[in-house]
C-alpha cells in the first residue's frame, strides 16, 4: 500500500465515524466552536454523558477528524489553577474521499498558476496553463525508477498515473486510462481539460527518457482522452 492509498484509507475510515449520529453531533459542536472545547463542555452542548462523549471524541481523535490537546480551561498557570484538560478542536489536514479518484485541487493550482503567469507575461493563458501542465508530469514522473527499456517506461508511466487516479489498465500493447481525474472539467471545457491532460502526461513521459512512453490523444467511450504506446519499440 502507498501513501495515496494509506490517506485514501484513513480518509475514508474517519469519515464512515460520522456514521453514528452522536459522534456527528460532537463534530459538528467542536467544529462551529473559535476555540477548543472540553469533554465536558462538548457533553453538555450535545446532551450525553461525559464518558459517552469522551468515547466518540476519542474516537474521531483517532480517526484523523478531531486533534486534541491539554491545557486549563481557566486559562491560568500556577497553583490553585487547576488540574488540565483534554480539549479538542476540527483537524488541520483537509479530508476528502471521492470514489472514482477527481483531481481538482490539482487542476485549480495548474490553472491559478497559468492565470498568474499569462497576467504578467502577456502569453496566451492556454498555451501556458499547457507548460505548466508539462513541468508538472516531468516533476511526479522524476520521482520514479528511470525505466531500462521501453517495455519498463510503460510499466513505471503507468504506476506514476494511477497515484493520481488515472486508473491505468494494459490493453494489447498500450495503457488506456480508466478514469479521467478532471472528469467534470472535462465534461465543459472538453477540449482544455483533455490538452492539459495530454500535456501532463507527456510530461511524465518526458522525465523517464529515453525509454518514456508516446502519449497521446485518443479520446474514447468512458476513459480518459489520452492513451500510451511503448516509446522506441
Amino acid at each position: 500500500m502507498n501513501v495515496d492509498d494509506d490517506s485514501l484509507e484513513r480518509d475514508a475510515a474517519g469519515i464512515g465515524a460520522l456514521a453514528d449520529p452522536v459522534r456527528r453531533e460532537l463534530y459538528r459542536y467542536v467544529c462551529a466552536q473559535s476555540a477548543p472545547v472540553s469533554r465536558d463542555q462538548a457533553a453538555d452542548a450535545v446532551g450525553v454523558a461525559q464518558h459517552q462523549a469522551k468515547f466518540h471524541l476519542d474516537r474521531l481523535t483517532a480517526e484523523g477528524l478531531l486533534e486534541s490537546d491539554y491545557a486549563r480551561v481557566t486559562g491560568r498557570s500556577g497553583p490553585g489553577a487547576g488540574r488540565t484538560s483534554k480539549l479538542y478542536r476540527r483537524a488541520r489536514r483537509d479530508i476528502a474521499v471521492s470514489l472514482p479518484q477527481r483531481e481538482y485541487e490539482l487542476a485549480g493550482r495548474l490553472m491559478a498558476t497559468a492565470i498568474a503567469e499569462s497576467a504578467s507575461t502577456g502569453e496566451p493563458v492556454v498555451e501556458v496553463l499547457n507548460g505548466v501542465a508539462r513541468a508538472y508530469g516531468r516533476t511526479i514522473g522524476a520521482t520514479a525508477r528511470r525505466p531500462a527499456n521501453a517495455a519498463a517506461g510503460l510499466r513505471v508511466a503507468a504506476k506514476v498515473l494511477s497515484r493520481y487516479g488515472y486508473e491505468p489498465h494494459t490493453v494489447g500493447r498500450r495503457i488506456e486510462l480508466a478514469n479521467c481525474p478532471f472528469h467534470a472539467l472535462a465534461r465543459e471545457q472538453t477540449e482544455l481539460a483533455c490538452n492539459m491532460n495530454h500535456a501532463l502526461i507527456t510530461g511524465v513521459a518526458d522525465a523517464l527518457a529515453p525509454h518514456g512512453p508516446d502519449a497521446r490523444l485518443c479520446p474514447g467511450q468512458d476513459r480518459c482522452c489520452v492513451v500510451l504506446t511503448p516509446g522506441d519499440g
